[in-house]
């Protein structure tokens, strides 16, 4: 199967019949020769280094008329048929995507959480989880007091060696330490929640009421053990995983059902600096209802 031959690019107009080409020269191949010899001359006899000189100088002339004053062409004869078609313009214009529009180069995730939704989530879910601990000091050890004070032992010293009864009783300075510090965690691991759930592709509350808990737990378990061990034998790890858990999946519940905002890196630079700027700052779709 022979090839088939085509002159010229798709999009050339010209209706010559001839078109100009560099004229071919066998003097570059010659320069090379004696450059060749020439050096070839320095490690051989100097006669081979002169008949190099003489060759290259000889090649270099010839070369130097090819180009100046004029350069040689030669003409190439062109076949209409063998032509291609030239390129239609059509008068049909490509609208460009904004950054954000119909998802277009727009950065996971594109929506998020409110903070006060982590906020309160979190605080629901230190509900649950308490209420969980308290139930557990109630039938393991008959006092609700029991997971407060251990709980308070984290900011407290000496709490984690105090006695059994000690951890039994109420002790006012353990229980308002424990009650600020387990506000302020579930409130801030609440909205760590609601900027992690977008993340996740698809069962975000389940998955991120499962996996954040565990990992929360060994990381606690494994400094508890550093920091201090006789508290760290205190705890009964199997309930406090039950708590975490139900902590993420009631706080992560709560957090993935509110409403989602979208992120302002589709906004333009007036919408982020929240400047009126009519016909240039385009209305959002939540201002137009």
């Amino acid at each position: 199967m022979t090839d088939e031959l085509h002159h010229g690019e798709a999009g050339e107009r010209s209706e010559g019949a001839h078109i100009q080409l560099p004229a071919p020269t066998f003097w570059p191949m010659v320069f090379a020769f004696g450059l060749t010899l020439l050096f070839a001359g320095l490690v051989t006899h100097w006669a081979v280094g002169v008949v190099g000189f003489v060759i290259t100088f000889r090649a270099a002339l010839g070369w130097w008329h090819n180009v100046i004053p004029h350069e040689e062409h030669e003409e190439v004869p062109i076949e209409p048929e063998l032509r291609p078609a030239p390129i239609l313009v059509e008068t049909r214009s490509v609208v460009r995507l904004r950054a954000g529009e119909q998802g277009h180069r727009q950065r996971v995730p594109e929506e998020v959480h409110p903070y006060s939704a982590g906020l309160w989530g979190g605080l629901i879910g230190g509900a649950v989880m308490a209420a969980l601990a308290c139930l557990y000091g109630l039938f393991a050890q008959h006092s609700i007091w029991y997971p407060v004070n251990l709980l308070a032992g984290v900011v407290i010293p000496g709490m984690g060696s105090a006695t059994l009864e000690q951890l039994r009783a109420f002790n006012g300075l353990a229980f308002i330490a424990a009650l600020v510090g387990h506000i302020c965690i579930s409130g801030l691991m609440g909205i760590v929640y609601a900027v992690m759930l977008p993340m996740f592709p698809k069962y975000a509350p389940f998955w991120a009421g499962i996996l954040m808990p565990l990992f929360w737990s060994g990381l606690v378990a494994t400094t508890l053990n550093v920091i201090d061990p006789a508290m760290n034998g205190r705890i009964n790890w199997l309930w406090f995983v039950i708590c975490q858990l139900a902590f993420g999946l009631v706080g992560g519940y709560f957090i993935a059902r509110s409403t989602s905002i979208k992120t302002m890196q589709s906004w333009t630079l007036a919408e982020r600096a929240f400047v009126e700027a009519p016909g240039v700052r385009p209305v959002r779709e939540d201002e137009e209802k």
